[in-house]
C-alpha cells in the first residue's frame, strides 16, 4: 500500500485532506476521527499540549493503518501531529470509509486505539497554573 496516508505532522491538520486519501463513490459511509486538544484534565485546567515521536512512529503509524485496513477490508488514513498544540488545535485526524457506517465506525474505533496504543507519540500537558505532566510514560 504506497498510497495509504499516514503520516507524522508537525503544521496544522487539514480533515478534508485525510478525509480525501479514503473517500470513492463505491463508500456510502466515511467515518472521520478528530482528536481535538481540551482545556482541562483530570479536574485541572491545560493551556497547551505538546507531542513528541521517536524517529520511527511514522512507520508504527503507517503500520496500524496497514494492519486496520487489512483486518476490516477498508481504505484509512491518519496524520498525527506533533510540536506545541493549543486549546483547539487538532492532534489526531482519523478516517475509514466503507459501503455502510456500522463497518466504518469500527473500523475507525479501532484504527484509533491502535494508534493511541502502539504509535510511540508522548504528550506532555501543560496547566494553567504552570505545572507540566508527561501523560501514559
Amino acid at each position: 500500500m504506497t498510497d495509504l496516508l499516514a503520516a507524522i505532522a508537525t503544521e496544522p491538520l487539514d480533515p478534508a485532506t485525510v478525509d480525501a486519501a479514503v473517500a470513492g463513490p463505491e463508500h456510502g459511509a466515511v467515518v472521520l476521527f478528530t482528536g481535538v486538544v481540551r482545556n482541562h484534565d483530570a479536574g485541572q485546567s491545560v493551556s497547551e499540549l505538546e507531542y513528541q515521536a521517536h524517529p520511527d512512529a511514522e512507520a508504527f503509524l503507517r503500520h496500524c493503518c496497514e494492519q486496520v485496513s487489512a483486518e476490516s477490508g477498508l481504505p484509512v488514513a491518519a496524520v498525527h501531529r506533533v510540536g506545541p498544540l493549543t486549546v483547539g488545535d487538532l492532534a489526531l485526524v482519523a478516517a475509514v470509509a466503507a459501503a455502510h457506517r456500522a463497518e466504518a465506525f469500527a473500523a475507525c474505533a479501532m484504527l484509533v486505539d491502535r494508534i493511541k496504543a502502539e504509535v510511540p507519540i508522548w504528550k506532555r500537558q501543560h496547566f494553567a497554573d504552570g505545572v507540566t505532566e508527561w501523560v501514559g510514560l
